[in-house]
């Protein structure tokens, strides 16, 4: 192992105690990573996975309600207020569509969510930073809960049915996040009902399959009961979360 491999693994694990103890510069090689104030410790009070679990479900249902008192956590003052530092009591993996803002469909202000998008709500390869930024989310911000978000309608699950079908192949890195989706579409084939449906939710339970046996931080953050993963479906017509792993 090289000298700054060995030294940024050293400066991660100091990120993570920063989450209660403030501000802090990392010299990262010849770089330097300023992180001030990690978290905020009092804009969102520890809580458990099950305890944030209830927390963002409720907010779905004032959500639904049209209530909307998400709103009074998304003003300036609650801005100057996080601006230190974020303390997020959730990580969220959702799809890049525009009608799922995961803040929204919570009824949650700023601060409050650790939002990860990328389109079919994927866990893919390290290099694309998902599960790396996932990781930051529950090890160095101290969040108990992960949820990984799919919705209905979702296209880039029907693009992964139709490459399938029809041996089409996407333009570009399109195709990546096809691939990655396509266990899901062949696990959900004998399944009765409606295909493009069991689809989205097999692979909402595949990512969360991913992140409970994903070595060295989640899954040992799970075995030590710090971090709960589950999998929601968000109903894009009544706007209902529907927890589904």
């Amino acid at each position: 192992m090289s000298k700054n491999s060995s030294f940024s693994r050293r400066k991660f694990i100091q990120i993570a105690g920063l989450s209660t103890l403030g501000a802090g510069f990392l010299d990262l090689g010849d770089g330097l990573l300023s992180i001030t104030k990690v978290a905020a410790s009092t804009t969102n009070p520890v809580i458990n996975g099950e305890e944030a679990l209830k927390k963002l479900m409720e907010g779905n249902r004032t959500y639904v309600q049209g209530l909307k008192t998400g709103e009074l956590r998304r003003t300036e003052e609650r801005r100057r207020e996080v601006a230190p530092g974020q303390n997020p009591f959730a990580v969220i993996l959702a799809c890049a569509d525009s009608r799922v803002a995961p803040e929204i469909i919570f009824n949650q202000g700023i601060g409050d969510l650790f939002v990860v998008r990328v389109a079919g709500n994927i866990v893919n390869p390290t290099n694309y930073g998902i599960l790396g930024s996932i990781e930051f989310g529950v090890k160095a911000l101290g969040a108990p809960l992960i949820m990984v978000l799919g919705h209905d309608s979702c296209g880039a699950v029907a693009g992964a049915i139709q490459a399938l079908e029809t041996g089409v192949k996407f333009p570009g890195s399109i195709q990546n996040i096809v691939t990655t989706i396509q266990p899901a579409v062949v696990k959900a084939k004998n399944q009765p009902g409606d295909l493009l449906h069991n689809s989205i939710i097999s692979n909402v339970k595949l990512g969360v399959n991913k992140f409970n046996n994903s070595q060295p931080i989640i899954a040992n953050m799970v075995k030590e009961g710090k971090v709960k993963v589950v999998g929601g479906n968000y109903d894009l017509k009544t706007g209902v979360v529907e927890i589904v792993a």
